[in-house]
């Protein structure tokens, strides 16, 4: 058994990282608040922008469209999107593995690239051969220091010259989508080409174009490229607080029942300590008598 300095010692360090822990459950809980606004905001205008081009292409060839043009698939971009910082249980792991899984799996015979978003993918493919680096998307992993719609138009408007200069043949969005403070799920998102809504699901409508459709398409396209992206940044950044409140809720319970064990050991082995002590005087007073 542990000598009491020892346990004294172990429940000191236990209630200083209880602390800590609790701590970072209140941080993350009000920026959880902020962050799940903006995505529950944002995702009615995103799904709007949506419904709007699909009734669009009911009508109009989207072919002619540069971000829509189908071609055979050779070089695929992965873009991941994970957190700056750890601590948030298997937030980060996830992607990284899904990443991998599309990597040797789905996309096993193409050509693939990784674009990191957040440093924990890019710690996780920077000395691999698949890691993608671009001298105009390099500060790309820093997006969630400063997470804007600027920001995030300009990591947009490259990605869509990527595929309209046909370096990449399609590109995929790999991020946590946001459900609740505890649940997250990882979805797999096809960014570009444009996928057409198949002809059963299509709404086509006698509307009144103004000014002409081909200028409305031109325009809305890369607006809801851009808010596609920042959708999922947002999604990811919700998740990975939500993610991080769960994970420091859990550790502060659990450095609490750890605390109680070693407490309740440390009052044990006092007691035998003291119960030692007490018998040690009783049998020198009895040799004393004797």
């Amino acid at each position: 058994m542990a000598n009491l300095k020892e346990i004294r010692n172990r429940i000191t360090s236990v209630s200083s990282t209880m602390q800590i822990t609790s701590a970072m459950k209140m941080v993350s809980a009000a920026k959880l608040k902020r962050a799940q606004d903006a995505i529950t905001q944002m995702r009615p205008y995103s799904e709007k922008l949506q419904e709007i081009l699909g009734n669009l292409s009911a009508t109009l060839d989207l072919s002619e469209n540069a971000y829509s043009e189908v071609r055979d698939v050779e070089n695929i971009l992965i873009v991941g999107i994970t957190s700056n910082r750890g601590l948030c249980g298997a937030f980060n792991n996830n992607i990284i593995k899904e990443v991998n899984a599309l990597i040797h799996g789905k996309f096993s015979e193409n050509n693939v690239k990784v674009l990191c978003l957040g440093k924990k993918i890019k710690d996780a493919f920077k000395k691999t051969e698949y890691y993608y680096i671009n001298e105009e998307l390099e500060p790309v992993e820093n997006i969630f220091d400063q997470l804007s719609f600027e920001n995030n138009a300009k990591i947009a408007e490259n990605l869509m010259q990527l595929f309209a200069s046909k370096e990449f043949d399609k590109i995929v969005f790999v991020y946590n989508k946001f459900i609740n403070a505890a649940n997250q799920q990882v979805m797999e998102e096809v960014f570009l080409p444009i996928e057409t809504p198949e002809e059963e699901n299509k709404t086509p409508g006698d509307y009144i174009f103004e000014p002409a459709k081909q200028e409305i398409i031109e325009d809305l396209i890369p607006k809801t490229l851009k808010i596609q992206l920042f959708k999922a940044l947002l999604d990811s950044n919700a998740s990975e607080h939500g993610a991080r409140m769960t994970a420091m809720h859990k550790a502060t319970d659990n450095a609490g029942e750890l605390k109680r064990s070693l407490t309740l050991q440390y009052n044990k082995a006092r007691q035998a300590a003291i119960t030692n002590e007490i018998l040690e005087i009783v049998s020198g007073a009895e040799a004393l008598k004797s």
